[in-house]
């Protein structure tokens, strides 16, 4: 514990009793939750930012689109909009945020993308312009309890579990570690290569302390798939050595430690989760490549950062810049992925059982 945290223990624990006095009203029912007749799918985590959600997201979207007409409800973190709004083909990532417009830009016109801060009226209004949905996912919504979700995935991470973490501003947890119990599937991210059985049972054993009983527990790692060039088609050079990367992400440990495996990083350009870019980012970013330029680096991103850099007015800084981004995936077992997507298929089935009788 840093000197620092005993100073930080009393604003901790005003968080963590006006956080469960709010969980404890909803239990009791005095705070009412929205119950739909449309199945509906909460992705999220107790802590903030930087457990996969997006990623999460996107896999079941793959999995679903081809059997479900699909929606995904998302808050829209740091948009420059209020209120509900339904992507278009004419949507500009500031209006919906960054992570929504990736979804959009990457399933359209397969899965309807929506945001708004009040999710019990924005799915109403999903529903009014596209009746043929017949799933919706909520994007970090976990916390959002004014909707009752159908089936609740919590995600944590492997390097910082929820159950060694506290609550903030003490550590990074929104709500205190029992509310894992409102989980149905709790999965472990971005874990290393190779997990042990004992670090697996390590880990089984310490969710469920806070977890209820016989909640199912996965382990999940990153896949990085092939770069995508940001402007032109193309594939990334086979010769590329050298590499800049640039992220706005909530942690790009694994980002640069992945990168690192297979080429040199010149500069580790960083900036904050959901980071709104300028046009002094931009004339960084072009001043930190030419600095490099005789080495015949390559700049990598991330598929959130890639969204936002394609605005026309950050061509002219960026025309110049080999720039590729790097897409990001959930990597299951083959066994984990079947059951997973068994347990989903099941919640939908029993909401439009019930809905039907």
């Amino acid at each position: 514990m840093r000197l620092s945290d005993p100073l930080l223990i009393p604003f901790s624990l005003m968080y963590r009793a006006a956080t469960d006095l709010r969980n404890h009203l909803f239990d009791l029912g005095i705070k009412k939750s929205s119950s739909f007749e449309i199945p509906l799918i909460v992705i999220g985590n107790l802590s903030v930012g930087g457990t996969g959600k997006t990623p999460m997201v996107e896999w079941l979207i793959t999995k679903l689109k081809d059997t479900y007409s699909l929606a995904m409800l998302s808050r829209g973190y740091r948009r420059k909009t209020n209120g509900f709004q339904l992507a278009n083909a004419h949507t500009r990532v500031e209006e919906i945020g960054d992570e929504p417009f990736q979804v959009f830009q990457k399933f359209h016109p397969n899965v309807r993308v929506a945001v708004g801060e009040e999710r019990a009226l924005a799915i109403p209004m999903i529903l009014a312009e596209h009746p043929e949905t017949q799933v919706i996912l909520l994007d970090d919504a976990y916390q959002h309890r004014y909707v009752s979700g159908d089936l609740n995935i919590l995600l944590t991470t492997f390097d910082r579990p929820f159950f060694s973490d506290h609550l903030l501003p003490l550590g990074r947890l929104r709500e205190s570690r029992k509310g894992s119990n409102r989980a149905n599937i709790i999965i472990v991210t971005k874990c290393p290569d190779q997990i042990s059985a004992g670090e697996k049972q390590y880990f089984i054993r310490e969710i469920h302390k806070y977890a209820s009983a016989g909640t199912p527990v996965f382990f999940a790692g990153v896949r990085y798939h092939a770069p995508i060039p940001l402007f032109e088609k193309g594939n990334f050079p086979s010769n590329a050595k050298k590499v800049l990367v640039l992220s706005g992400i909530a942690n790009n440990e694994n980002l640069i430690r992945t990168v690192s495996k297979t080429h040199e990083v010149l500069e580790n350009i960083s900036f904050a989760d959901h980071h709104q870019y300028k046009k002094e980012d931009m004339e960084l970013i072009q001043r930190k490549f030419r600095e490099h330029r005789m080495e015949n680096p390559v700049l990598l991103t991330t598929e959130k950062d890639a969204v936002k850099l394609k605005q026309q007015e950050f061509l002219p800084y960026l025309k110049e810049i080999p720039i590729f981004a790097l897409p990001i995936g959930m990597d299951f077992k083959k066994e984990d992925a079947t059951e997973i997507l068994s347990l989903v298929q099941q919640s939908i089935r029993r909401k439009k059982y019930s809905s039907e009788v």
